[in-house]
């Protein structure tokens, strides 16, 4: 600790260093050199899309009334700079405000001389004072993109000191300063050194940023979008797709609509990539392309509204920029519109995020987990995210309608993850503690992109904890088995199946038959079934289990420190169903079916069809089958075999993931995959006759063992951990 913060207070002393060593190399005065027409083009389509918002007249007319005589406004913070605090982003945002209704025609403000004088005692001020922040992203992004996006729309209006002391500032954000690293900040970085270029009229600076920009769109098994179409903004293997992975395709998005048909406009192929990304990485770890999954987020999840629906303008801007996948983006645009019902579905392994996803028409479901090739989750950077602990220890996150889980977070019970299995502890440790490397190296997924499974050998890396936990998908339902379940503490272990926001009526079946609960904690024997918000969780055995679907109370500064979190009490109505697993449970185990979309009187009928067979739930092999679309998925923890029906044996010589899809009793399709990501090749062994061969495999029938050997070879390198597909009818 102390270590890190010696770290902390020299990295600020040093970049406030470079900060002063920047203001006294600055020229006194703006140089505009090497203007072209496709310049003037670029400029005005930026600095109209900065004058597009709408003006609040009274919050204009407010600044004006309330502005000190030194420039500052009251209620702000100005001595505050941490990491948690600098409310100075306000004052930034005014100055923009007040630039944008100064500049705007038509507006009650239009040349107003009170709005001009007003905004340009502001900008005085925060020259003079030259704010700097603890947290760098401040002053090499937030802080620069501010002042920059103000000088561009004042332009003119600006004095040559202002021009002067705003560039300085706006200059923080350099392709060569600490925050420049490849991944999320760097295209939104060189955005900014594009408009630097722009309003000092330098072509030289725009065409160089622009390039760099353009150099930042490729697959890398460094920061940046990964051969999975997943991303990581850092080298700990944390999946960051819906922060900075989407700040990343914005940004470049938004400057290939502003530089199209100029000499600056950007390259197809880069583009191209990005789209590909956009639509197979981000949309596709969406429910419904619409809402993001709070399995792949991270601290952004004690943010306020975080989880709500993405809008149309990335879309809109890749559609204008190409023709590529153009049917799919105008899709997503019009499924974000509600003007056409989401209805398509997939099934995508990430593997460099040891992240699942699964869609169906009527539900999004995922599952996230960590292994040795990476951290458990992203550290709690400037102090949110403060429970985040247990948030990738095999969350399950299930979504109808998308809106089962926004702003939930305040009054959550963290270690009832939905999913996971936890040390019930009586506290989190400090949240100083959360991010971990990863223990297991049995950690994937198995996938055909219709159907798959995914797969934890989950070791905790908080406590002294393990399990084998399971999740199996199909159309209608999806199955989670855990086996060897053990715990040396001293406190209860608990697998929670969901908890979400409360909507309407609890109904549990037990041998006593239904029931509709009354709102409180609930601690029931023999139960079947349970039924909320049209999810039925089915349990193939009978079972004792916990539910709460009562109101929960806390506060947003529990999980964030940032100044915008206050202790204010939040309430809500909150469902939570969960095992209890006991104290130092050895080799526990679960299996539960869930079935989204479904009423009481169907769960009833559901409970009847045995359309799903657990075939093992072992600490070796877990297995399901799913008897309508014959398939069968299989955990290989060690070499083993398994029936799969009709006097099928399937045998693997390694650990492994494979899905089989039967046709009668001839088999037309094999997935398989190495969750431990170090296999070059495997055997399969079937007792029935396959002499056919393909791609990267081959086969071959013994008749005396009456034995068929199926040899594989695995992806490798950089995608090692993908799924290798086998189809054996044409």
């Amino acid at each position: 600790m102390k270590n890190r913060l010696f770290r902390n207070s020299f990295w600020l002393v040093f970049t406030s260093l470079i900060f002063l060593l920047f203001s006294y190399s600055s020229p006194d005065k703006i140089q505009e050199t090497s203007s072209t027409p496709d310049l003037e083009i670029i400029r005005k389509r930026i600095i109209d899309d900065l004058l597009e918002p709408s003006i609040n007249e009274q919050k204009i007319q407010r600044l004006i009334q309330s502005i000190n005589s030194d420039g500052s406004w009251p209620g702000i913070n100005y001595k505050d700079t941490t990491k948690t605090g600098f409310q100075h982003s306000i004052h930034l945002e005014n100055m923009l405000d007040l630039a944008r209704a100064y500049k705007k025609q038509g507006t009650k403000f239009y040349q107003n001389a009170e709005v001009k004088k007003t905004v340009s005692s502001a900008i005085d001020f925060w020259i003079a004072h030259d704010f700097i922040c603890e947290n760098w992203w401040w002053n090499e992004m937030g802080t620069p993109n501010w002042m920059i996006n103000t000088m561009l729309v004042l332009d003119d209006d600006l004095t040559d000191t202002q021009k002067t002391g705003g560039a300085r500032i706006a200059s923080r954000a350099s392709l060569t300063g600490f925050g420049a690293r490849a991944g999320g900040d760097f295209v939104p970085i060189a955005g900014m050194v594009v408009k630097q270029g722009l309003f000092k009229r330098n072509d030289s600076i725009v065409q160089k940023a622009l390039k760099v920009m353009t150099d930042q769109i490729k697959i890398t098994t460094d920061r940046g979008i990964k051969p999975d179409l997943s991303f990581h903004h850092r080298v700990d293997n944390v999946t960051s797709i819906h922060s900075y992975g989407t700040n990343y395709v914005s940004s470049f998005a938004y400057w290939t609509v502003k530089t199209a048909g100029t000499k600056y406009q950007l390259p197809d192929e880069a583009l191209k990539l990005l789209i590909d990304y956009y639509l197979d990485g981000i949309c596709k770890s969406m429910a419904y392309g619409i809402y993001p999954d709070p399995g792949a987020r991270n601290r952004d999840l004690s943010r306020k509204g975080d989880l709500g629906p993405a809008g149309t303008d990335i879309p809109e801007n890749l559609l204008k920029s190409s023709d590529y996948r153009k049917k799919e983006l105008k899709e997503i645009i019009a499924i974000r519109r509600s003007e056409k019902k989401a209805d398509k579905t997939w099934d995508r392994y990430y593997w460099w995020s040891s992240y699942f996803v699964h869609q169906r028409k009527t539900y999004f479901a995922s599952v996230r987990m960590h292994s040795a090739r990476q951290n458990n989750v992203e550290e709690p950077y400037n102090e949110e995210g403060l429970k985040n602990h247990h948030l990738a220890d095999g969350s399950n996150f299930l979504s109808r309608t998308g809106r089962e889980y926004i702003d939930i977070f305040p009054v959550w019970d963290w270690q009832k993850i939905p999913g996971t299995t936890v040390v019930q502890k009586p506290a989190l440790p400090h949240w100083n503690q959360i991010a971990k490397k990863g223990l297991s190296e049995f950690v994937g997924g198995v996938s055909n992109g219709e159907f798959g499974a995914a797969a934890f050998d989950f070791k905790s890396p908080h406590d002294p904890l393990k399990a084998r936990k399971a999740w199996f998908f199909f159309d209608h339902e999806y199955v989670c088995l855990g086996a060897a379940i053990s715990s040396s503490a001293e406190y209860p272990v608990a697998t929670t199946l969901n908890q979400c926001l409360l909507n309407k009526d609890v109904v549990v079946k037990t041998t006593d038959g239904s029931q509709i609960l009354s709102k409180g904690e609930h601690n029931l024997k023999d139960v079947s079934w349970v039924l909320h918000d049209s999810i039925g969780y089915f349990f193939p055995t009978p079972v004792s289990a916990n539910i709460r679907n009562t109101t929960a109370t806390g506060n947003w500064r529990q999980i964030t420190h940032q100044s915008r979190a206050t202790d204010e009490p939040v309430q809500k109505d909150v469902f939570t169903l969960w095992l209890d697993h006991g104290e130092k449970p050895v080799s526990a185990g679960y299996a539960y079916i869930v079935v989204p979309g479904i009423s009481s009187s169907s769960m009833q009928q559901y409970s009847k069809t045995k359309n799903i067979i657990i075939l093992v739930n072992s600490p070796e092999i877990q297995a399901v089958q799913s008897k309508e679309l014959n398939i069968s998925e299989v955990v290989f923890y060690q070499p083993g075999n398994i029936n799969l029906g009709n006097n099928i044996i399937l045998t693997t010589s390694n650990p492994c993931m494979v899905m089989v899809k039967l046709k009668g009793t001839t088999i037309s399709e094999i997935s398989v995959s190495d969750p431990t990501e170090k296999l070059s090749s495997l055997q399969l062994f079937v007792n029935i006759p396959v002499i056919v061969s393909g791609v990267n495999w081959h086969s071959a029938w013994n008749k005396e063992k009456k034995e068929s050997t199926i040899s594989v070879d695995l992806p490798q390198a950089e995608m090692a951990g993908r799924t290798a597909v086998i189809k054996f009818d044409k």
